[in-house]
């Protein structure tokens, strides 16, 4: 375990972190199974083969986004509940898809992460478009803070004259979730998505270009709260050479440079599902850190032995985290920015 840099480990252990997010003062005061302890020790194996960086306090943090299948629809085990914990506290705010209306999974989470840890949530909706889902973001908050801003978003409406009513004419099934945060110098806004998966790709695209198109109507506004926009999720888009890929970036967000090429966030890793986008010309704090947190490397087997692989995606999920380290330090950007006015 690494107690010295990076995340260490909250989930045989609860820490104190100093203000350079390097050093730990660990007390031991979980009690786990050796079964679990068996299964953390290979976790941390396949997270430490991911190359995270440590954040450091108001220079970088670790962003990230993950799916966890349906969770909160029913109870994972208490191995499942160390394993996520463990995952997230890799990084220090992620925005989460597939929530379920029940949080009590996410609430004991939560509870081994430690106190410093918050989380903001959406609303669910009940119909089987909706499928009972939130979106959360989940944040360390020693280094990020939550600013005050969080909304679903709405898609246009246009009046139908003959009923004075205001109505969209398309919807998302599940609306996109926004939210604002600051950490170091760095305030920016937070656009978290789950497009529909619908009856095949074709489906996709309309309402991704709504979501493009949302975004890019909504930085052009005078009073906007932050330009600098970060666009998260799972769009469920297979392939940058698609069709969906190019209707969410039709307007100009773009993959950070770190996570370009080959970063499947499928369990084969041959699927972008998951993105995190930005606008360059706005948000140019992006290191050259990024990737995914591949938990699976083709073997559950030393985590739940006696699952098979579609039983084992119920318990972690069939996404792997997609996360990128950001420098918060951006002083000499928001001068630059002053200039542009």
């Amino acid at each position: 375990m690494k107690f010295s840099q990076g995340k260490s480990n909250w989930l045989l252990t609860r820490q104190n972190r100093s203000d350079n997010l390097g050093k730990r003062k660990t007390c031991f005061t979980v009690t786990v199974s050796k079964e679990i302890v068996r299964g953390l020790k290979e976790l941390q194996i396949r997270i430490d083969a991911a190359g995270i960086p440590s954040s450091i306090l108001d220079e970088t943090i670790n962003i990230a986004t993950w799916n966890i299948r349906e969770f909160g629809r029913r109870r994972r085990r208490e191995a499942a509940i160390h394993y996520i914990a463990e995952i997230l506290n890799q990084f220090d705010l992620i925005a989460i898809t597939e929530v379920r209306d029940n949080l009590t999974d996410m609430n004991r989470v939560i509870e081994i992460l430690g106190p410093y840890w918050r989380a903001v949530f959406s609303d669910f909706v009940r119909d089987p478009g909706g499928n009972r889902e939130r979106i959360a973001y989940l944040y360390d908050k020693r280094a990020v803070a939550f600013t005050g801003l969080a909304a679903e978003a709405d898609a246009p409406r246009k009046k139908d004259r003959s009923t004075g009513e205001w109505l969209s004419p398309i919807s998302w099934w599940r609306k996109p979730f926004i939210a604002s945060f600051r950490a170091g110098n760095f305030d920016f806004v937070a656009i978290a998505a789950h497009i529909r998966w619908g009856s095949g790709d074709e489906a996709r695209v309309t309402p991704l270009q709504l979501l493009a198109d949302w975004v890019d109507e909504r930085q052009k506004e005078k009073h906007l709260l932050d330009k600098d926009i970060i666009v998260m999720g799972d769009f469920n888009i297979p392939s940058t050479d698609s069709a969906l890929f190019d209707a969410i970036t039709s307007h100009g967000l773009h993959i950070p440079h770190a996570l370009r090429g080959v970063h499947g966030t499928n369990l084969a890793r041959n699927k972008r599902y998951d993105q995190i986008l930005h606008y360059p010309r706005y948000t140019r704090c992006f290191t050259d850190k990024g990737g995914v947190l591949d938990y699976y490397i083709s073997d559950h087997k030393k985590l739940f032995p006696d699952l098979t692989k579609t039983e084992f995606t119920y318990q972690l999920s069939d996404h792997l985290p997609l996360w990128i380290q950001v420098n918060t330090d951006t002083s000499e950007e928001w001068l630059d920015q002053q200039l542009n006015r």
